[in-house]
């Protein structure tokens, strides 16, 4: 999914893109990644999605895939299984990247990311220039918004997925090792959501 702020075309400019994912820790579900371009008026109030209260997360979300361009990458915990979590997290950010770069021409762009590794080098697709800031997303804006959409974009595709499956309690835990989804997971077993490869997941799968 992507979205372009109307009348911004990128092409012949220079653009920074901030990236961001969701969900490495959890035992199901996807991880997420976001790509941003900040419009001309930014959002106020940009910050970690971990350091924003739900309400005020979901606000800002609202407000920068209104005003920003925008594109989203998920992959699914098959893929999780079959690559890694680092992999997957790599091939999320490049396609994230991917989309929104095609979205506004391919414009020349340098993308600065939350952490200590980019996908240079890591993901054959990858070929922008890029940077890694640790603790990026609370104080690269680019970065803050790409965490805030990566966040709560995860985070409804869990409370959907706990509709199909209610036993895990993902409307509250989304998909993290919780007491309680711990328990569901030792009582039914995993879903098809589950990543087989993290070890709790694998280890109960043996019993």
């Amino acid at each position: 999914m992507l979205g372009v702020t109307p009348g911004f075309t990128g092409k012949g400019e220079a653009v920074v893109i901030g990236v961001d994912e969701a969900g490495r820790g959890p035992l199901a579900g996807p991880v997420v990644a976001a790509a941003v371009v900040l419009g001309r008026a930014i959002p106020a109030g940009l910050d970690d999605s971990k350091r924003l209260s739900a309400k005020r997360r979901a606000v800002l979300d609202l407000a920068i895939r209104e005003c920003c361009c925008w594109a989203v990458a998920v992959v699914e915990a098959e893929e999780i299984d079959r690559v890694n979590i680092f992999q997957a997290t790599m091939l999320g950010m490049t396609r994230a990247v991917a989309s929104l770069t095609a979205a506004l021409g391919a414009p020349d762009c340098h993308v600065l990311i939350d952490g200590n590794m980019t996908p240079a080098g890591r993901c054959h697709d990858w070929h922008w220039r890029a940077r890694a800031i640790v603790g990026g997303d609370g104080i690269e804006p680019a970065i803050s918004a790409a965490s805030i959409i990566a966040k709560e974009w995860r985070d409804r595709l869990m409370l959907e997925a706990a509709l199909a499956h209610p036993h895990y309690g993902w409307e509250r835990n989304k998909g993290y090792g919780t007491a309680e989804h711990m328990e569901a997971l030792r009582r039914h077993g995993p879903s098809p959501l589950h990543r087989r490869s993290f070890a709790p997941v694998a280890q109960l799968s043996l019993i």
